[in-house]
């Protein structure tokens, strides 16, 4: 019997169904002869007797874990199930003759089936069922192999799919903006979409990988930015120039050059993407004696962003669209970056600038002009031996001692020690073939020791001090430097770390932590955001479903940090955002740590087949990125509280504003000024700042696709926790909406034809607490074989004495789960749950202008809930 996702043949039978999404059968049932069907039938019948009771077996033993008659076996792995021909003649046979024996009493169907199918016939049970709310994080398929290494591999390949989702983001909304569409626009921007959708693979941005394959990801995405970046070129200059009046190159006599969608534009502006701003490198502004800078705001609220631009000299002056001239700052490139050998840069300065008031998914652009004036290049401080060093602004203060290393941190009033210090954990080495040989690699973190080395005791500090930012440069050794700084009227600090390449001259591996050490009372508790969004409780050598017992206590405390980490007392809350995704950890009270990088020598065994040790230019792998720290009350009640800070400032580090770099030696100032437009936005009204436009991109034809998030709890901020109301037609006026239709999430269905599924939840009287039973001891499950853990390991002796004593097979068959009291919960995340559902959510009051026009445009949004539109606009006569 056949199943597809429209066909779902469950209900008002009483077989036992196994229901095949995917299988994992390693059997061979026996190949096709060429006698006839009835003689094949009965012979390949008997011949795969055995496989199909040993199937059977299998099953029923499985079905004890589940709760209806209906089990699901999966099919799918890395390094199987290629050679499709022969896995779904096999599975036909197996399907076949298993379900034959139906007629002599035989109870067990099986079908193929979907995911969705599968979950309509438990919902068709009609049965009660336990709730999760917390995830599965950290998992370990032994108990020395916690598979978070992956969280922090290959960190500039993380770090480069956050800038590609950036780009995608950028390229999607200019894309859709067009006043004229191009041909070229469709094809790159799918080429884009795509090359992202690729590093979202699970052995991609992961890490997980071969160094080959790591490298060709990168390739990929970088040719698919350069062709967005087409695209985003020809739309700036629409935007920008006035073309109506002008005539053709063909028209002009000029010679047409062809390209593989048309005719090549002679553009205005260049709008060039400097790819190498993370090394303070970009041609542009290092060679022109005057260019101009575009800078593209990619959320739908104005922001206000500090620039920061690789400069030769320091005589520079910067001027907005309304003769305005800028405050500015430079600074010097710090000597780490400056002494990177693959580095081919001019670039010893980096000019700063407060780009203000910059539109809502629009532009602003700057003219910058080098002068022969005469400025003081920027001096550092005078040492200081005998006292602290401050630097910060009204908001937050961060003071060093005289050894060079942060000590304290003042903000909202109060001062918290909080310290912070590059350490690192030394790898494991084994030969894998056993679990406690396990060494440490692209999927595992396993430290030889729980304690971590330190890599300074008196790093070297220069501070810089300005009317725009302050800033401490920190050099701990020759392969690990920092810069920490504090911009004027921001609420966080920047921690600008530089590491690798990683020394492993002494044969070991180093897996580099930044570590933040407070006096903030945490008990062991902290937290961790889920893919950016909800943040879960941890609590270190905890789990909330089931009890635990670690023999890698660091490896298993540490969890994915996509953006941030915090902890908190019920005085002061300290939080890490992070610009890409990392490990993480509390290890103890009050701490914080961020996995940064890792250089490993030998492979751990789960198919990667090489070491992790990055190299580059001859040497290991340097790593660039930056922390945000943000300390303030845990008990604010009035907006913005510190985590309704935290929400802004990480969704201003996710999509800061883009910088668009144009060569302007042939335009003056004034005629700039006065015969391009220098600022636009796209959109009427900003949306309110707990409100993100995740999404907005061309769809079909003369549709555009908007998504919308409300990025705050229902707890987290006493304003911006409540639901927002607001008309779109009103927000995107420019677009001249026909009309509006909501679908799933994922935009592949209409919201209408889709009925979600209601399940009856356990009752609140009994709780369960599922873990795993070792029924032998310690000593003896060192022992298990591990050199090829995918294909299962064994026990020694159960693979010398095959036999095994009745008894013994039905105690590894008892149930792993157990009956508790919900008195003795240490459910964390189920707790906070609860009490958010039944907080009440009330309405956010905005300004009558978002609630002009149509009723049927307007849109609702409860916290965290995200909801998808496809705009129909109205079509040109």
């Amino acid at each position: 019997m056949h199943s597809t996702a429209s066909s779902c043949p469950f209900r008002g039978t009483q077989k036992f169904f196994i229901i095949f999404v995917l299988c994992v059968l390693h059997y061979n049932l026996g190949e096709a002869r060429p006698q006839s069907a009835e003689y094949e039938n009965v012979a390949v019948g008997k011949k795969c007797g055995y496989e199909i009771d040993e199937f059977i077996a299998i099953s029923r033993n499985m079905s004890k874990g589940y709760r209806t008659d209906n089990i699901l076996v999966t099919m799918g792995e890395d390094f199987h199930y290629q050679d499709a021909n022969s896995w779904f003649k096999n599975l036909d046979k197996l399907i076949k003759y298993t379900n034959d024996r139906q007629v002599n009493g035989s109870n067990v169907n099986l079908l193929y089936s979907t995911p969705s199918c599968y979950l309509k016939s438990l919902h068709d049970a009609g049965i009660s069922w336990p709730t999760k709310d917390d995830d599965f994080f950290p998992y370990a398929s032994d108990p020395h192999a916690y598979w978070t290494g992956y969280f922090t591999s290959r960190p500039t390949l993380k770090r480069y799919e956050r800038v590609g989702n950036h780009f995608l983001q950028v390229c999607k909304q200019l894309t859709a903006m067009a006043p004229n569409t191009a041909g070229q626009f469709d094809p790159h921007l799918s080429f884009m979409r795509e090359a992202m959708g690729v590093m979202q693979h699970h052995d991609a941005v992961t890490g997980t990988e071969k160094q080959a394959v790591a490298d060709d990801y990168a390739r990929h995405l970088e040719v698919a930015i350069r062709a967005c970046a087409t695209n985003t070129k020809e739309v700036l200059n629409q935007l920008t120039v006035d073309t109506t009046g002008s005539e053709s190159a063909t028209e002009s006599g000029t010679r047409e050059r062809r390209w593989a969608t048309g005719p090549k534009r002679e553009y205005t502006f260049k709008f060039e993407t400097c790819t190498l701003l993370n090394i303070s490198s970009c041609a542009v502004p290092e060679q022109a004696e005057k260019f101009v800078l575009t800078l593209y705001n990619p959320l739908a609220q104005t922001v206000s962003d500090f620039v920061r631009i690789p400069v030769p000299d320091v005589n520079y002056e910067v001027k907005d669209f309304d003769d305005v001239t800028m405050e500015t700052q430079l600074l010097p490139i710090p000597v780490p970056i400056q002494d990177l050998n693959f580095r081919k840069s001019s670039a010893l300065y980096e000019l700063v600038f407060l780009a203000s008031s910059l539109p809502p998914l629009g532009y602003k652009s700057y003219y910058i002009t080098k002068t022969n004036d005469n400025h003081m290049k920027p001096v550092p401080d005078p040492a200081n031996k005998s006292s602290f060093t401050s630097i910060g602004n009204e908001y937050i203060r961060l003071n060093f001692d005289t050894n060079g290393f942060l000590v304290t941190v003042t903000a909202d009033g109060m001062t918290r020690i909080v310290n912070q210090e590059f350490v690192y954990y030394e790898a494991a080495i084994g030969n894998n073939r056993e679990f406690r040989n396990r060494s440490s690699g692209a999927y595992i973190f396993r430290p030889a020791h729980d304690q971590v080395r330190s890599i300074s005791l008196q790093p070297k500090l220069k501070i810089y001090r300005g009317n725009l930012v302050e800033e401490v440069h920190q050099s701990f050794n020759e392969w690990v430097s920092q810069v920490v700084r504090v911009y004027r009227q921001q609420h966080h600090a920047e921690f600008e770390w530089l590491v690798g390449p990683i020394p492993v001259d002494d044969g070991r591996g180093k897996e580099i932590v930044s570590r933040f050490n407070s006096d903030i009372d945490s008990n062991g508790v902290f937290y961790t955001d889920s893919n950016g969004r909800e943040m879960l409780k941890r609590k270190r050598d905890h789990r909330d479903t089931w009890k635990v017992k670690l023999l890698e206590h660091t490896a298993g405390n540490y969890y994915p940090i996509t953006t941030k980490i915090a902890l908190e007392d019920e005085n002061a809350r300290m939080a890490i955002l992070t610009d890409r995704a990392q490990g993480g950890s509390s290890m103890g009270a009050g701490s914080l740590e961020l996995m940064v990088h890792r250089r490993l020598l030998h492979d751990d065994a789960f198919g990667v087949n090489e070491a992790l040790n990055e190299t580059a230019y001859g040497e290991g792998l340097i790593a660039r990125g930056i922390h945000y720290l943000i300390v303030g009350s845990s008990k604010k009640q009035q907006s913005p509280t510190t985590q309704a800070i935290e929400r802004f400032t990480q969704l201003r580090k996710l999509l800061p504003a883009w910088s668009f770099f144009s060569d302007a030696e042939n335009i003056n100032y004034a005629d700039w000024r006065e015969n391009f437009t220098n600022i636009f936005t796209f959109i009427e009204f900003e949306l309110p700042k707990n409100i993100h436009l995740m999404s907005f991109e061309p769809w079909h034809e003369n549709e555009v696709l908007v998504r919308f998030e409300h990025i705050l709890e229902k707890d987290e901020d006493p304003e911006y926790s409540k639901a927002v109301q607001f008309n779109v037609q009103s927000v995107l006026s420019s677009l001249k909406i026909a009309d509006m239709r909501e679908t799933t999430l994922a935009a592949n269905a209409w919201l209408g034809d889709n009925q979600r599924m209601e399940f009856v939840p356990d009752g609140p009287e009994v709780g369960y607490n599922s873990y795993g039973v070792y029924q032998r001891s310690v000593q003896h499950q060192l022992l298990l074989r591990a050199d090829r853990p995918l294909l299962g390991a064994k026990y020694y002796d159960q693979a010398k004495n095959p036999k095994r004593e009745e008894n013994e097979d039905e105690e590894q068959m008892q149930t792993n789960r157990i009956k508790r009291d919900t008195e003795e919960s240490q459910e964390l995340n189920r707790e906070r749950a609860e009490k958010l559902r039944k907080l009440k959510v009330r309405k956010q009051t905005l300004a009558e202008k978002y609630m002009n026009g149509d009723d049927r445009f307007v849109v609702e949004l409860s916290p965290m809930q995200m909801r998808t539109y496809i705009l129909t606009l109205q079509k040109d006569n």
